[in-house]
């Protein structure tokens, strides 16, 4: 059985799936970098709250958590992850091939630069050139990406986006390996219309009303209030807004709610008008993983409008989809 080592900063709720399914098939060992602090609850500043994922994150796999001698440790600057015996490990495992997720972090580049030309090096991203800018800095960081992917034997994109990054870099094309973002389609597909239905009561949504849901991170980059702007604009009275999720727009968008109908109007059908549009507009705080496939079930239309920059896919378009639900996305997406 060929052997597989992944190094990657620390358990992904996305990625774990995958991680199991390989287990199946090969001698599979995740070298955690980021260390065992990175499988515990972590402030998430998108959130704005401490996230701990409620699903196994450590189950049907073998993997390891690796010293991190990072004076700051995570996965949030380049310095962040320090491993002193990462290539040592990596070398008792006697992998066949190494599958790296990321290159931002030191032990990461220097792992890759430690291997290449010993073991087959094996690099997945999901990074995009749709939000590039122009000038000296991005010659110079063109320059640099060239040198880091030299490194990389087979680099495994997302879609057609991350493979004209990979392109523009380096990487050749009978190099390039198309393995989408995916989630786990069997969680999301479970029936779960009984509490979709209970969420829908609790927010006083008529069985034969449309919801329409955004779930993520309320920030600029994902654009919910263009959205909330849309949907006023709109205004169809059997149609309802759902934005589950927390983060740095979450007041604004709650105060632009609060405003609808603050002018003095002399009509009073403007005035009930305007508080039927309020009562229509709805707010849930964040979601875990295994409650999300019901408040999925529960909408008729899942939206995500995003403008960048470093929106790299919205897996939340993934997890709708494997609901069953129809998708409203902007270009900016997947």
């Amino acid at each position: 059985m060929k052997s597989l080592a992944i190094i990657i900063s620390h358990p992904i709720q996305y990625y774990v799936p995958l991680f199991k399914l390989l287990a199946q098939h090969y001698n599979l060992k995740v070298f955690y970098t980021w260390g065992e602090e990175g499988s515990n609850a972590k402030y998430d500043p998108g959130f704005k709250k401490p996230v701990a994922w409620d699903i196994p994150l450590l189950e049907g796999y073998t993997y390891e958590f690796l010293t991190n001698a990072a004076k700051d440790a995570g996965s949030h600057h380049f310095n962040g992850i320090v491993n002193p015996d990462l290539i040592e490990k990596v070398k008792a495992f006697q992998p066949d091939a190494i599958l790296v997720y990321g290159w931002a972090y030191k032990s990461h580049l220097k792992l890759l630069r430690h291997f290449k030309g010993k073991i087959p090096i094996w690099f997945r991203g999901d990074s995009t050139l749709l939000d590039e800018k122009k000038g000296i800095k991005q010659i110079l960081r063109t320059l640099f990406l060239k040198r880091v992917y030299r490194n990389v034997d087979k680099a495994l994109h997302v879609g057609s986006e991350s493979k004209k990054y990979f392109r523009k870099f380096g990487i050749k094309e009978k190099d390039l390996i198309f393995v989408p973002h995916a989630v786990d389609n069997e969680r999301f597909a479970v029936d779960r219309s009984k509490e979709a239905q209970q969420i829908r009561a609790s927010l006083n949504i008529k069985h034969n009303d449309i919801l329409v849901l955004f779930a993520g991170k309320l920030e600029h980059k994902k654009n919910p209030m263009l959205l909330l702007e849309a949907f006023i604009e709109l205004d169809l009275l059997n149609v309802h807004l759902l934005f589950v999720g927390s983060g740095e727009l979450e007041e604004s968008i709650k105060f632009r709610v609060l405003s609808l109908g603050s002018k003095v109007q002399s009509t009073e059908s403007f005035l009930w008008h305007n508080k039927s549009l309020k009562e229509r507009i709805h707010f849930m705080d964040f979601q875990n993983q295994t409650q999300m496939p019901a408040v999925y079930q529960a909408c008729d239309l899942f939206c995500l409008p995003s403008q960048g920059p470093g929106e790299t896919w919205g897996l939340a378009v993934n997890e709708a989809m494997a609901c069953g639900k129809a998708v409203l996305v902007s270009d900016k997406v997947g």
